[in-house]
Protein backbone atom coordinates (compact mmCIF):
# COMPACT_ATOMS: atom_id res chain seq x y z
CA UNK A 1 0.00 0.00 0.00
CA UNK A 2 1.14 3.52 -0.76
CA UNK A 3 -0.75 5.53 1.85
CA UNK A 4 -0.34 8.99 0.33
CA UNK A 5 -2.97 11.56 1.33
CA UNK A 6 -6.43 11.09 2.72
CA UNK A 7 -6.20 7.52 3.94
CA UNK A 8 -6.41 5.79 7.29
CA UNK A 9 -5.56 2.11 7.16
CA UNK A 10 -5.12 -0.90 9.37
CA UNK A 11 -3.19 -3.98 8.30
CA UNK A 12 -4.49 -6.82 10.45
CA UNK A 13 -4.73 -10.60 9.89
CA UNK A 14 -8.12 -11.62 8.54
CA UNK A 15 -8.53 -15.04 10.16
CA UNK A 16 -8.81 -16.46 13.66
CA UNK A 17 -6.05 -18.28 15.48
CA UNK A 18 -2.36 -17.62 15.86
CA UNK A 19 -0.96 -15.47 13.07
CA UNK A 20 2.70 -14.84 12.34
CA UNK A 21 3.90 -12.18 10.00
CA UNK A 22 6.30 -9.36 9.37
CA UNK A 23 5.15 -5.98 8.17
CA UNK A 24 7.53 -3.40 6.73
CA UNK A 25 6.70 0.30 6.79
CA UNK A 26 8.54 2.36 4.17
CA UNK A 27 8.58 6.13 4.38
CA UNK A 28 7.60 8.25 1.40
CA UNK A 29 9.78 11.15 0.29
CA UNK A 30 8.40 14.54 1.34
CA UNK A 31 7.51 15.31 -2.30
CA UNK A 32 5.30 12.16 -2.37
CA UNK A 33 3.51 12.48 0.99
CA UNK A 34 0.33 13.91 -0.53
CA UNK A 35 0.02 11.68 -3.61
CA UNK A 36 -3.11 9.69 -4.37
CA UNK A 37 -3.18 6.43 -2.34
CA UNK A 38 -2.43 3.18 -4.16
CA UNK A 39 -2.96 -0.46 -3.21
CA UNK A 40 -1.39 -3.55 -4.76
CA UNK A 41 -2.87 -6.94 -3.88
CA UNK A 42 -0.26 -9.70 -3.85
CA UNK A 43 -1.45 -13.12 -2.75
CA UNK A 44 1.06 -15.67 -1.50
CA UNK A 45 0.75 -17.72 -4.70
CA UNK A 46 1.68 -14.64 -6.78
CA UNK A 47 4.93 -13.81 -4.98
CA UNK A 48 7.91 -14.23 -7.33
CA UNK A 49 10.24 -17.08 -6.38
CA UNK A 50 13.68 -18.29 -7.39
CA UNK A 51 15.95 -21.13 -6.31
CA UNK A 52 19.67 -21.67 -6.78
CA UNK A 53 22.28 -23.93 -5.13
CA UNK A 54 20.18 -24.80 -2.05
CA UNK A 55 18.86 -21.25 -1.57
CA UNK A 56 15.19 -20.45 -2.16
CA UNK A 57 13.88 -16.87 -2.13
CA UNK A 58 10.42 -15.35 -2.20
CA UNK A 59 10.83 -11.87 -3.70
CA UNK A 60 8.22 -9.51 -2.26
CA UNK A 61 10.01 -6.41 -3.57
CA UNK A 62 13.20 -6.04 -5.56
CA UNK A 63 15.22 -8.63 -7.46
CA UNK A 64 17.13 -11.82 -6.61
CA UNK A 65 18.73 -14.47 -8.85
CA UNK A 66 17.58 -12.51 -11.92
CA UNK A 67 13.90 -12.64 -10.90
CA UNK A 68 12.03 -9.40 -10.15
CA UNK A 69 8.95 -8.88 -8.01
CA UNK A 70 5.87 -7.42 -9.71
CA UNK A 71 5.42 -5.04 -6.75
CA UNK A 72 6.17 -1.37 -7.39
CA UNK A 73 7.58 0.61 -4.48
CA UNK A 74 7.76 4.40 -4.87
CA UNK A 75 10.76 4.42 -2.53
CA UNK A 76 13.26 1.90 -4.03
CA UNK A 77 13.09 -1.17 -1.78
CA UNK A 78 14.11 -4.82 -1.45
CA UNK A 79 12.03 -7.18 0.73
CA UNK A 80 12.90 -10.88 0.49
CA UNK A 81 12.24 -14.14 2.34
CA UNK A 82 15.23 -16.51 2.05
CA UNK A 83 15.41 -20.19 3.03
CA UNK A 84 18.87 -21.78 2.93
CA UNK A 85 19.53 -25.51 3.09
CA UNK A 86 22.39 -26.80 5.30
CA UNK A 87 25.77 -26.22 3.65
CA UNK A 88 24.52 -23.54 1.25
CA UNK A 89 25.87 -20.03 0.83
CA UNK A 90 24.52 -16.84 -0.69
CA UNK A 91 25.64 -13.46 -1.92
CA UNK A 92 22.71 -11.10 -2.55
CA UNK A 93 23.69 -7.78 -4.14
CA UNK A 94 22.34 -4.63 -2.46
CA UNK A 95 22.70 -1.27 -4.21
CA UNK A 96 25.56 0.83 -2.85
CA UNK A 97 24.46 3.39 -0.26
CA UNK A 98 21.21 1.62 0.72
CA UNK A 99 20.28 0.87 4.32
CA UNK A 100 19.59 -2.81 5.03
CA UNK A 101 18.79 -5.26 7.80
CA UNK A 102 18.18 -8.98 8.26
CA UNK A 103 15.63 -10.56 10.59
CA UNK A 104 16.32 -14.25 11.30
CA UNK A 105 13.09 -16.23 11.45
CA UNK A 106 14.40 -19.76 11.99
CA UNK A 107 17.76 -21.46 12.28
CA UNK A 108 21.29 -20.13 12.51
CA UNK A 109 23.70 -18.65 9.99
CA UNK A 110 26.88 -16.68 9.48
CA UNK A 111 26.19 -13.22 8.07
CA UNK A 112 28.57 -10.68 6.57
CA UNK A 113 32.04 -12.17 6.97
CA UNK A 114 32.87 -15.87 6.76
CA UNK A 115 34.70 -15.67 10.12
CA UNK A 116 31.80 -13.95 11.94
CA UNK A 117 30.02 -15.66 14.81
CA UNK A 118 26.72 -17.32 13.87
CA UNK A 119 23.48 -15.45 14.53
CA UNK A 120 20.26 -17.27 15.44
CA UNK A 121 16.48 -16.93 15.21
CA UNK A 122 14.72 -13.79 16.41
CA UNK A 123 17.76 -11.56 16.01
CA UNK A 124 17.86 -8.47 13.81
CA UNK A 125 21.16 -7.61 12.13
CA UNK A 126 21.70 -4.10 10.78
CA UNK A 127 24.06 -4.29 7.81
CA UNK A 128 26.98 -1.98 7.18
CA UNK A 129 28.09 -0.54 3.86
CA UNK A 130 29.23 -2.88 1.12
CA UNK A 131 28.11 -4.45 -2.12
CA UNK A 132 25.55 -6.83 -0.64
CA UNK A 133 24.83 -9.55 1.88
CA UNK A 134 26.88 -12.74 2.20
CA UNK A 135 25.43 -15.64 4.22
CA UNK A 136 26.65 -19.16 5.05
CA UNK A 137 24.48 -21.90 6.54
CA UNK A 138 26.94 -24.17 8.31
CA UNK A 139 24.33 -25.73 10.57
CA UNK A 140 22.51 -29.03 10.08
CA UNK A 141 19.10 -27.32 9.75
CA UNK A 142 17.41 -24.90 7.38
CA UNK A 143 17.99 -21.18 7.87
CA UNK A 144 15.17 -18.74 7.12
CA UNK A 145 15.52 -14.96 7.23
CA UNK A 146 14.08 -11.76 5.79
CA UNK A 147 16.23 -9.19 4.03
CA UNK A 148 14.93 -5.63 3.87
CA UNK A 149 16.85 -2.84 2.16
CA UNK A 150 16.01 0.57 0.82
CA UNK A 151 17.35 3.77 -0.59
CA UNK A 152 17.71 6.29 2.24
CA UNK A 153 15.66 9.48 1.94
CA UNK A 154 17.79 11.49 4.39
CA UNK A 155 14.72 13.41 5.60
CA UNK A 156 13.25 13.98 9.03
CA UNK A 157 10.52 11.57 10.14
CA UNK A 158 7.82 12.95 12.45
CA UNK A 159 5.00 10.63 13.55
CA UNK A 160 1.89 11.13 15.64
CA UNK A 161 -0.95 8.62 15.72
CA UNK A 162 -1.43 7.30 12.20
CA UNK A 163 0.28 10.28 10.57
CA UNK A 164 3.89 10.29 9.35
CA UNK A 165 5.25 13.52 7.91
CA UNK A 166 8.49 15.55 7.93
CA UNK A 167 7.67 18.28 10.46
CA UNK A 168 5.38 19.03 13.40
CA UNK A 169 3.59 21.65 11.28
CA UNK A 170 2.82 19.01 8.61
CA UNK A 171 1.51 16.64 11.29
CA UNK A 172 -0.75 19.39 12.65
CA UNK A 173 -2.04 20.11 9.13
CA UNK A 174 -2.75 16.40 8.47
CA UNK A 175 -4.63 16.11 11.78
CA UNK A 176 -6.69 19.22 10.97
CA UNK A 177 -7.45 17.87 7.47
CA UNK A 178 -8.67 14.62 9.01
CA UNK A 179 -10.72 16.36 11.69
CA UNK A 180 -12.34 18.83 9.27
CA UNK A 181 -12.70 16.35 6.37
CA UNK A 182 -10.36 18.07 3.90
CA UNK A 183 -7.60 17.11 1.46
CA UNK A 184 -8.70 13.53 0.82
CA UNK A 185 -10.49 12.99 4.13
CA UNK A 186 -13.85 14.33 2.88
CA UNK A 187 -15.57 10.96 3.45
CA UNK A 188 -13.64 9.95 6.58
CA UNK A 189 -16.68 10.19 8.86
CA UNK A 190 -18.30 7.37 6.81
CA UNK A 191 -15.29 5.02 6.90
CA UNK A 192 -15.40 1.77 8.85
CA UNK A 193 -13.14 -1.21 9.26
CA UNK A 194 -14.40 -4.73 8.64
Amino acid sequence: MTAGRGIVHSEMPASDGVQKGLQLWINLASKDKMIKPRYQELESKDISQAEKDGVKVRIIAGEAFGVRSPVYTRTPTMYMDFTMQPGSQLHQPIPKGWNAFVYIIKGEGVFGREAAAPASAHHCLVLGTGDGLSVWNRSGARLRFMLAAGQPLNELVVQQGPFVMNSRAQIQKAMEDYYYGRNGFEKASQWSST
